[in-house]
C-alpha cells in the first residue's frame, strides 16, 4: 500500500461526466488499497469566469478579496468530486485551504506556501477516506484566504505530496506525458518515459506548457515524485509505463539519457532594444535596475560592442526580451529612466519567438550549441539573440520561422520516432 496525491486539472474537472470520470480513477486507486489525497482545479474557464468579475467590479480591486472570488472555484469542484465518490461507496470529504491548514505568506495572488499541517490529513487518509482538496488556496496570517498564482493548483499538489510523504504525484492533464516538442508541430514527437527534474524544469521555464514552473521547481526541491498523464486515455508505451515520470537524475539509466531531451518554443516574448547607450560604468544597471524595480523578469541580453565616431562620446547597443504581457510597462519604466540611462532611441518588437533545445547530455558533449547555429544557418533562419545554462541553449529568432524551426531542430538531434 502506497499514498498518492492525484491531481486533476480543469479540462478534467469540466462538468459532472468529467467528474465521474475522474471518480472512478480515483476508486481505481483506492480498491488497489492505496491511501489517496486528491487535488483538483476549477472546471475549465471557470477562473477566467471569475477574474473578470473582479475586473467588472472595480479596476483597482483589494487582492484580498479578489482571492475569495477566485478560489471559489476549487471548492465547488473539491465538493462535487467528494459527493460523487460517495455516490461510487468511495468513502470522502473534501478539506479547503483553511481547513488543512496550508500555510501561506500574504502575497494575495501569488502566495507562497510555506507548510502544511498534515494532522488531520493523516487521520482522514488512515481511516480509508478519500481527501478531496482544492488546489491553488491557502490560508496566511490573520486567517484570509489566498491563492498561489494561475497554475498553482500543479503547485498545490506537490505540496501536498511533500508534506504527506507520498509515494509519487500523478498529474493529470490533457496530454499523456511529456514530448520531445509539440506534437502538434513534429508529429514525430516521441512521449518520453522520464525525465529529470532539471529537464522540467528548464523545459516549463522556456514554454513547455505540460508543468507550471514553480511545481516542478518544488518537486526538484522536495524530491518528490511527478507522473504526468492523460485523464482521458490509457494507453501505455512499449515498456508498459503510462505518462511521463519526472525524476531525480540517479533514476534514469544512462543507457535510457539522450544528448538532446526535449525542444521547446515560447511565443510570448518581446524584445526590446536601446540604441546608442552611453558607453560608461553603470549604464547597463541603469537599465535593469528599474525593470527588476517593476517586478519585469528580463530574459535573453545582448550588448554590442562599443563604438564612436570622430568626437562623438563611445556608445552601444543593449537589447534584451521581456515576456509580451510586460512589454508596455516596460517601455513606460524605460522611458521614464532614459533621464539616467540617456539611450537615443527605444524599438521593439513582438514578432518573435524563443527556441530551446534541453538536455542533461550537454554537461558531458561538446557540439550541442554548433549543431543548432548551423541547422538553422542552413535554413536561413537569423538569430537574433542567445542565452544558455548548463543544460539549456535558447535563441530568439523571427516568429514566422518558429515552426520550421523546431522541426529541423528536432530532426538534427535524432528526437524523430520512427514512424509518424
Amino acid at each position: 500500500m502506497a499514498r498518492i496525491v492525484m491531481k486533476f486539472g480543469g479540462t478534467s474537472m469540466a462538468g459532472i461526466e468529467r467528474i465521474r470520470n475522474v471518480a472512478a480513477r480515483v476508486k481505481r486507486e483506492v480498491e488497489a488499497g492505496h491511501e489517496v489525497a486528491v487535488v483538483v482545479s476549477a472546471m475549465a474557464g471557470e477562473t477566467d469566469r471569475l477574474v473578470g468579475f473582479c475586473r467588472e467590479a472595480s479596476s483597482l480591486y483589494d487582492p484580498q478579496e479578489y482571492d475569495v472570488v477566485v478560489s471559489a472555484g476549487e471548492q465547488i469542484t473539491s465538493g462535487l468530486l467528494a459527493i460523487t465518490l460517495q455516490a461510487m461507496g468511495v468513502p470522502a470529504r473534501s478539506w479547503l485551504g483553511w481547513q488543512l491548514p496550508i500555510h501561506t505568506d500574504t502575497a494575495f495572488a501569488k502566495a507562497r506556501i510555506g507548510e502544511i499541517d498534515t494532522t488531520a490529513l493523516d487521520q482522514s487518509l488512515a481511516s480509508g477516506v478519500v481527501a478531496v482538496i482544492p488546489g491553488f488556496q491557502g490560508v496566511a496570517e490573520g486567517n484570509r484566504v489566498t491563492t498561489l498564482g494561475r497554475g498553482g493548483s500543479d503547485t498545490s499538489a506537490v505540496a501536498v505530496a511533500a508534506a504527506m510523504k507520498a509515494e509519487r504525484c500523478d498529474i493529470y492533464t490533457d496530454v499523456d506525458g511529456v514530448y520531445t516538442t509539440d506534437p502538434r508541430i513534429v508529429p514525430r514527437a516521441r512521449k518520453l518515459s522520464k525525465v529529470t527534474y532539471e529537464e522540467m524544469l528548464e523545459l516549463a521555464s522556456v514554454g513547455a506548457k505540460v508543468l507550471q514552473t514553480r511545481s516542478v521547481g518544488l518537486a526538484m526541491k522536495e524530491q518528490v515524485r511527478v507522473r504526468v498523464l492523460s485523464s482521458f486515455d490509457d494507453a501505455r508505451d512499449e515498456d508498459g509505463h503510462r505518462g511521463t515520470l519526472i525524476v531525480g537524475e540517479e533514476e534514469i539509466d544512462d543507457m535510457e539519457r539522450q544528448l538532446i531531451t526535449g525542444i521547446a518554443h515560447d511565443k510570448n516574448e518581446a524584445k526590446i532594444t536601446l540604441t546608442a547607450v552611453p558607453d560608461r560604468p553603470g549604464s547597463v544597471g541603469a537599465i535593469f535596475a528599474p525593470l527588476a524595480d517593476a517586478g519585469i523578469n528580463v530574459d535573453m541580453i545582448v550588448q554590442n560592442i562599443a563604438h564612436s565616431t570622430g568626437s562623438t562620446p563611445s556608445s552601444t547597443d543593449v537589447t534584451f526580451t521581456v515576456p509580451s504581457a510586460d512589454l508596455a510597462r516596460s517601455l513606460d519604466v524605460l522611458e521614464k529612466a532614459n533621464g539616467e540611462i540617456g539611450y537615443a532611441k527605444l524599438v521593439h518588437d513582438t514578432r518573435v519567438a524563443k527556441i530551446s533545445v534541453v538536455g542533461v547530455g550537454m554537461r558531458s558533449h561538446a557540439g550541442v550549441a554548433s549543431t543548432m547555429f548551423q541547422t538553422l544557418g542552413a535554413r536561413g533562419i537569423n538569430i537574433l539573440a542567445i542565452t544558455t545554462s548548463e543544460i539549456k541553449v535558447s535563441v530568439l529568432i523571427e516568429e514566422d520561422y518558429t515552426e520550421l524551426a523546431v522541426r529541423v531542430l528536432h530532426t538534427a538531434y535524432g528526437l524523430d520516432a520512427d514512424a509518424a
